[in-house]
């Protein structure tokens, strides 16, 4: 059964229009180097691209290019106070982004990822404030996907995450969709074949600290799941 923001096929098809974006086939589970560097150059000289994720499509930028975070917040019609999710390769980046980590977080991580599973924490001081929308958070995760791992580690930064739709669009599990919608706004479309889930990921707020948390929203990973791995 489809989550009612996935992108179901038949109910709507792909729009026959002029595309401009570059579709780029990446393998799924063996990402091959060559197109790693492309998808990498193009972030580098802060261009937005649509890359496939382990829940939807998402939309990667340099999260440092300021010019580039913006891009993000106009294709998405986003509002400025909303914060940019973050994907990161591996936990161990989660210290340079973020501080005051506690051992509710450590269990998470360690459970959880790589997988649907979005952490919010005090952002560090090293993470522009644009990413954040002056909030002092952030929210972070390790993508149970491939390609992601491959260009975050490549860049050697982090990339955003927000999903591949243009605003009061569905979500897409397709680059086929994703270039439904947004090929005359971006100019790369990384295809990964379909993402493995169609369901968001399930978001935990840790940023109270003292190993408080609250659900913001349940996805992929059901509440008790994150409650039995949290009890004391």
């Amino acid at each position: 059964m489809f989550y009612a923001g996935a992108y179901d096929a038949s109910a709507y098809p792909p729009q026959e229009k002029h595309l401009t974006a570059e579709i780029l086939r990446i393998h799924p589970t063996e990402p091959e180097p060559e197109r790693i560097d492309r998808v990498v150059q193009s972030l580098s000289q802060g261009n937005v691209a649509a890359l496939p994720t382990d829940t939807f499509y998402g939309l990667a930028v340099d999260p440092v290019n300021l010019r580039a975070v913006d891009r993000i917040y106009e294709i998405k019609t986003r509002a400025r106070h909303k914060p940019l999710s973050l994907l990161i390769s591996e936990t161990a980046q989660a210290w340079n982004l973020a501080r005051d980590l506690d051992s509710a977080f450590d269990r998470l991580a360690e459970r959880f990822w790589p997988g649907p599973l979005t952490v919010v924490v005090k952002a560090g001081a090293r993470l522009p404030l644009r990413v954040t929308a002056n909030t002092g958070n952030v929210a972070i995760r390790v993508p149970d996907s491939m390609i992601a791992r491959a260009v975050i580690e490549k860049l050697a930064l982090p990339i955003t995450a927000t999903a591949a739709n243009l605003r009061g669009m569905p979500e897409c599990t397709d680059a086929h969709y994703v270039r439904a919608q947004l090929a005359e706004q971006i100019p790369l479309i990384v295809d990964g074949g379909p993402t493995p889930r169609n369901l968001p990921t399930t978001i935990v707020d840790l940023s109270g600290g003292g190993n408080h948390w609250m659900i913001l929203r349940e996805g992929a990973i059901p509440t008790h799941e994150i409650a039995l791995t949290l009890q004391h």
